[in-house]
């Protein structure tokens, strides 16, 4: 489906009043755009903020289950490291998230990842993936449009962790660029756009601790009956730009040429049109299921003032699953 079917299944969807589930990977290449009465529970699995087809209860796992990374090799990331670092300081880019695939070994198969998880956005398609993200796309409620774009992590047991994230110069000029990254993003679709929280800090439990995760809310008005062009306005922001960076089209090209694999579902958007309003979230904390194994994506940030270490540890610690 090319975009522009995106945009009219979507947009017919809409100007019905149809709820529909929407899962479109990085490249708009694959999406799956299906009405929710439709949604087949043996292969897709849905938990968009508690609006689920799943029946099952919540699963407890056993504490002996097996859950080990490989990361990529330092290696490799060193040389995309400083491809992006050699881009950053042309000027080609001010903001890049970089992102890599790590061997991932485990005792539990993906749709019990998915039934024992507990984030806002979840989604199992079988033989294909599971993904359990914390990180908001947008959200409407009447005509209001929210965004919560999500940048800043760090491990939460380390004294004084809130007070270090807040303060590190490199994690406060991330932030910036992409609240105003959003809050173009938004300007595209809606009007009187503004940034209603900047830097607040949720907290984050995983398998192996907490982490704490900085956000901010960028809100805006969208048209009296936005509904008919849904599609429209949801493909306009994409990809999101907390995944990809600044300016949005050049950095693109970059992490194409650093990351030198397919993202494919990985830092797409996902979410549910209810009949008025929307509810997404960006794909990040994936597991993809491949003939060679499995396989856990994950990346971060990267700008001018970022240290090669720190960000292939960031990269690390977000291999998790949030239980």
């Amino acid at each position: 489906m090319e975009t522009v079917g995106l945009n009219i299944a979507m947009n017919e969807l809409g100007n019905k009043r149809i709820p529909f589930l929407f899962i479109i990977d990085f490249e708009m290449k694959n999406p799956i755009v299906i009405p929710l009465d439709e949604v087949n529970s043996d292969t897709l699995l849905y938990d968009i903020n508690g609006v689920t087809n799943n029946k099952s209860e919540f699963q407890t796992l056993k504490e002996s289950f097996d859950f080990k990374a490989f990361p990529v090799k330092k290696e490799r990331y060193t040389k995309a490291f400083n491809l992006v670092q050699k881009h950053l300081h042309h000027g080609d880019s001010f903001l890049l998230n970089l992102t890599m695939p790590s061997i991932l070994s485990t005792t539990l198969r993906l749709k019990d990842i998915f039934h024992s998880t507990k984030a806002k956005y979840r989604l199992w398609l079988r033989d294909k993936f599971v993904v359990f993200s914390p990180e908001i796309f947008i959200q409407t409620v009447g005509n209001k449009i929210s965004s919560f774009p999500m940048k800043g992590t760090i491990d939460a047991s380390i004294p004084n962790a809130k007070k270090i994230l807040l303060e590190s110069e490199k994690e406060l000029a991330e932030h910036y660029t992409i609240v105003d990254l959003l809050r173009n993003d938004l300007s595209i679709v809606a009007k009187n756009v503004k940034v209603e929280r900047f830097r607040y800090i949720d907290e984050v439990i995983t398998h192996r601790g907490s982490l704490n995760q900085m956000s901010s809310e960028v809100v805006g008005d969208l048209p009296d009956n936005y509904q008919d062009n849904i599609g429209d306005i949801i493909t306009a922001m994409l990809p999101a730009g907390s995944i990809s960076g600044a300016p949005k089209r050049k950095t693109i090209e970059i992490i194409k040429d650093a990351e030198k694999y397919d993202r494919g579902y990985y830092t797409g958007v996902c979410g549910i049109f209810d009949g008025e309003n929307i509810d997404s979230g960006v794909m990040i904390r994936y597991i993809e299921q491949s003939v060679d194994g499995l396989t856990y994506k994950s990346g971060g940030g990267i700008t001018s003032k970022s240290i090669l270490d720190e960000e292939y540890q960031e990269l690390i610690d977000k291999i998790y699953i949030p239980i």
